[in-house]
C-alpha cells in the first residue's frame, strides 16, 4: 500500500481515495450516496472482480476466457431459478428435508435435556439439508454417506476461503488443495446423475456445462462446488446468529413463538412431534416477527463489501454537482456495515431488537439520515444486479428451521459462558463467524 492518498469531504459524508497495488479504491461511506453509486451497473461492474477471484477460488477454469462462449451469461440467467415460481418448490423440498433431518436425528429421543455446541448444531442440519434440497438425494435411501466427513471437509476449506479471496496461492495453503479435491469429487456428474429429488437450478447448470465440450468433469464439478459454498458459506452463520439472538432475548422468542403457532392454527395444524410440519411461502410471508428478527441479526453480523469496478474513464456524478474522477480499472467500494452500524440511522445499533423492523404490525422501511430517507439501509446481501440471487431462499430456509427449532424444542445457553462475539477475520465478505461457538441446551417441547 502506497499510503492514504486523499480524502474528500462531501456534504452528506466523507469519500475516501487510496492507493493500493497500483490501483485506485474509492471508499462510499455515506449510504445517502449509494445510489448514485449502484445506478451505474455498466460502467461500475462486479463481475470483473469476481470472475478473477471465483476460479482461483473454487478450482474451474474462467468463464470469459474466450474458450466458453455464451457461458457467463447462461449462468447468470439460471440464477432465476433461485427465485419468483421456482421459490415454491425449493421450499417445499426444504422443508421436507428439515424434517427428514430433525425426525431423524432429534425428534425420536426422550424429551430429556441434551447439550451440544450451536455453531455445530446449526451446521449439522442446515448443511445437510440445503445439500439434499439443491443436489438431491443417492439411490434408494434419503441421505447421504459420508455427509459428517463431507461437512468437515467443508468447514476446512471455509477456514482458508479469506485466505484464497485474498489470492493466495492454494498450493501454499497446506493441505486446502487436497481438501478441495475431495470436496469437486463429490461432485462429480457421475456420481450425481445417481441421485434423484435433484433441484431445478442444479439440474439446469448441469445440462448447461454438457454442451461445452471443452469443460471437463472435474471443472463442471468445481461449478457445483462454488454452488454449494454459495448455499451454505454465509447461510449457516446467519442461521447461527439469528438463533443465538432469539435463544438469548426470551421476550423476542416468545413473540416468535406465538406469532408461529398463530399462523399454523390458522391453517388448522397443531404443532407436534408425531406429525411433520409444513410452511408454504405464504405462511412463511407471513411471519413478519421472525422476519424482523432474521434481518435483525443480519444487520449486527454482516460485514460484506461491495465492489465495483470501472469498465472505462468517466465522471461518477454525487449529489448536487459533486463529482469524482473514475480512471478504468479503478474500483469503488460501499461497506454497508458502517450503514447498520450508524447511530443516526439505528438507535442504540449494538443492540439487538427484534421488532426493529417492524412499524404498527407491517414492515417498517424508513429510515433516515440527516433528515433524508434512505433508499438502501440494509445490506447484507450486497446490491444492485449483483445482489445474491439466493436471498429469498435463504431467508425462508432460515425461517424454515427457526420455526420446527421453536415448535419442537426448549431451548437455553448452558449457564456461566461468556456472549459470543463476531470474529472480524472475515470482514468484507460476508456473514461474520462466532469467536467461538457457545454450548446449549436442548430437549423436546411437553405438548
Amino acid at each position: 500500500m502506497h499510503g492514504f492518498l486523499a480524502a474528500h469531504k462531501r456534504k452528506h459524508g466523507d469519500i475516501f481515495t487510496v492507493l493500493i497495488a497500483g490501483k485506485y479504491i474509492t471508499f462510499i461511506m455515506n449510504p445517502l450516496l449509494y445510489p448514485y453509486v449502484i445506478k451505474h451497473g455498466k460502467q461500475l461492474d462486479f463481475h470483473e472482480f469476481s470472475d478473477q477471484v471465483a476460479p482461483m477460488t473454487f478450482g474451474y477454469p474462467p468463464v470469459n476466457s474466450g474458450r466458453f462462449p455464451g457461458l457467463a451469461d447462461h449462468i447468470q440467467r439460471s440464477f432465476r431459478l433461485l427465485q419468483g415460481e421456482n421459490l415454491d418448490s425449493l421450499t417445499e423440498s426444504m422443508m421436507r428435508n428439515l424434517m427428514l433431518v430433525f425426525r431423524q436425528d432429534y425428534l425420536s429421543g426422550e424429551s430429556e435435556w441434551s447439550t451440544e455446541n450451536m455453531y455445530q448444531f446449526c451446521n449439522s442440519v442446515m448443511f445437510e439439508a440445503t445439500f439434499l434440497t439443491m443436489f438431491g438425494k443417492p439411490a434408494h435411501t434419503n441421505r447421504h454417506s459420508g455427509m459428517a466427513t463431507l461437512r468437515e471437509d467443508f468447514v476446512e476449506f471455509d477456514n482458508m476461503f479469506p485466505l484464497l479471496i485474498a489470492r493466495i496461492p492454494i498450493f501454499l495453503l497446506r493441505g486446502t488443495k487436497t481438501i478441495r479435491d475431495k470436496l469437486i469429487n463429490y461432485l462429480h456428474p457421475a456420481e450425481m446423475s445417481k441421485w434423484s429429488n435433484t433441484s431445478l437450478f442444479i439440474k439446469e447448470r448441469a445440462a448447461l456445462f454438457e454442451q461445452y465440450e471443452c469443460l471437463g468433469d472435474r471443472d463442471k464439478a468445481a461449478h457445483h462446488f462454488a454452488i454449494l459454498w454459495a448455499s451454505v458459506g454465509n447461510t449457516v452463520p446467519a442461521t447461527f446468529w439469528a438463533l443465538y439472538y432469539l435463544v438469548t432475548h426470551p421476550e423476542a422468542l416468545l413473540v416468535v413463538r406465538e406469532e408461529i403457532n398463530s399462523v399454523l392454527q390458522l391453517a388448522g395444524i397443531e404443532a407436534d412431534t408425531r406429525t411433520n410440519i409444513s410452511f408454504t411461502r405464504e405462511q412463511l410471508d407471513r411471519l413478519i416477527y421472525l422476519e424482523s428478527s432474521i434481518n435483525e441479526s443480519l444487520r449486527l453480523s454482516s460485514a460484506s463489501m461491495n465492489i465495483r469496478v470501472a469498465q472505462e474513464d468517466f465522471s461518477l456524478r454525487l449529489e448536487g454537482e459533486s463529482s469524482i474522477k473514475v480512471r478504468k480499472g479503478d474500483i469503488i467500494s460501499l461497506y454497508p456495515q458502517s450503514m447498520h452500524m450508524d447511530p443516526e440511522i439505528y438507535e442504540n445499533p449494538e443492540d439487538y431488537k427484534f421488532d426493529r423492523y417492524i412499524e404498527d404490525g407491517k414492515e417498517k422501511t424508513d429510515f433516515y439520515k440527516e433528515g433524508q430517507r434512505l433508499k438502501y439501509y440494509r445490506m447484507p446481501f450486497g446490491s444492485g444486479s449483483t445482489k445474491c440471487p439466493g436471498r429469498y431462499f435463504a431467508i425462508n430456509e432460515m425461517k424454515q428451521f427457526l420455526s420446527l427449532l421453536v415448535l419442537y424444542f426448549d431451548m437455553e445457553v448452558v449457564e456461566g459462558q461468556k456472549l459470543c462475539t463476531l470474529d472480524p477475520s472475515r470482514a468484507g465478505l460476508g456473514i461474520l463467524l462466532p469467536a467461538t461457538d457457545i454450548k446449549i441446551r436442548y430437549r423436546l417441547r411437553q405438548a
